[in-house]
């Protein structure tokens, strides 16, 4: 896949979306809040006016963006009247193990690293992934799932490198530009979005989770952490999360998979099952007692407009994976001649 990183950087349609804060996202969701796709109308009804940049856009005939309240890059000129494609892979990964994680403190949006636990879960994802196409790799804006899926690439045997897409400003776009078209061949575009954070844990970030049930009582915390519409003090609840991960799902990254583009996702337990919420028509409560083991792979397929769920690998050459869908078949047998 031939992709020109610089150009859409340059052409002025990145904006500085904001990182985790309780002021950027913060609603009032309540009774109101509507879950298919877990909001009302008005909640979307927002439009970027960036005839302009599209216009500039439009000449360089490279990408086009999907223009909406969570805008952000959409590669390939994909649009979500595009001709659908005959299906796709999407692979969901909750990053590894990060040093917050073994310490046993809330992290939610504060920016911690991998533990060593969690890059050697990171390496162990992608060697099951490695046989699974990846054209296009979306991850949050905090660093413990960007490294995860980097980390999880090393081990794909396509052998492309991952790139993360800089868009702060024209001169980031300009000085990360690649002059190579055979390098961009052997690329794969990273987007990193804020919508994607793992939810804002408000005033329990950096607590000791222990601590904190010790002086606010067991249930009180359980029903901050496992309550689907109850945020923790001045945080976000999973509604909340759900609320911008998958608006963002829906509008920037489904329209990658109806044409065909095999999608990853390196993100956090909270935005992933509020987005596995909408992949398996979960309820509200069905989606607060599931768990997601950190670097752990999940694969889905995307197929005639609906999402097929097929498990997790366990290697590289996990079967039912593979006879899941004609394409992933074919695309193993070509990695496999090619290391012939």
């Amino acid at each position: 896949m031939a992709v020109t990183f610089a150009s859409a950087k340059m052409s002025g349609l990145y904006q500085n979306t904001p990182r985790c804060s309780g002021e950027t996202f913060r609603t009032t969701l309540g009774s109101q809040l509507a879950y298919w796709p877990f909001f009302q109308p008005r909640h979307r009804s927002l439009a970027s006016d960036v005839s302009s940049n599209l216009l500039s856009l439009a000449k360089k005939k490279t990408f086009q963006i999907a223009c909406s309240v969570n805008a952000s890059p959409v590669l390939d000129g994909v649009t979500k009247s595009s001709k659908m494609a005959s299906e796709a892979a999407l692979i969901l990964i909750r990053h590894g193990e990060s040093l917050w994680n073994a310490k046993n403190l809330f992290t939610g949006c504060v920016d911690v690293p991998l533990s060593q636990g969690g890059v050697e879960e990171a390496i162990e994802a992608g060697r099951r992934i490695s046989n699974v196409p990846v054209d296009i790799i979306f991850t949050s804006a905090l660093i413990r799932a960007q490294m995860t899926a980097m980390l999880a690439m090393t081990q794909h045997r396509n052998k492309k490198v991952p790139i993360i897409l800089h868009n702060d400003d024209e001169r980031d776009a300009a000085w990360s530009r690649i002059f190579s078209a055979d390098t961009e061949t052997e690329s794969i575009p990273v987007v990193t979005a804020w919508q994607l954070n793992e939810r804002m844990y408000g005033e329990l970030q950096g607590l000791n989770k222990k601590e904190t049930a010790a002086k606010f009582g067991k249930r009180k915390v359980h029903e901050w952490r496992r309550s689907y519409d109850i945020p923790p003090p001045n945080g976000e609840s999973l509604a909340m999360c759900a609320e911008r991960a998958v608006a963002y799902f829906t509008e920037q990254i489904e329209p990658q998979l109806a044409t065909g583009k095999n999608v990853l996702i390196a993100a956090h337990g909270n935005s992933l099952r509020a987005i596995i919420m909408y992949l398996d028509k979960l309820t509200s409560q069905e989606v607060i007692d599931l768990e997601l083991s950190t670097g752990v792979p999940m694969l889905y397929i995307f197929k005639e407009g609906k999402f097929l769920r097929r498990g997790s690998p366990t290697c590289p050459d996990t079967i039912g994976v593979y006879a899941a869908t004609s394409d992933l078949a074919h695309y193993r047998q070509q990695l496999d001649s090619m290391a012939l």
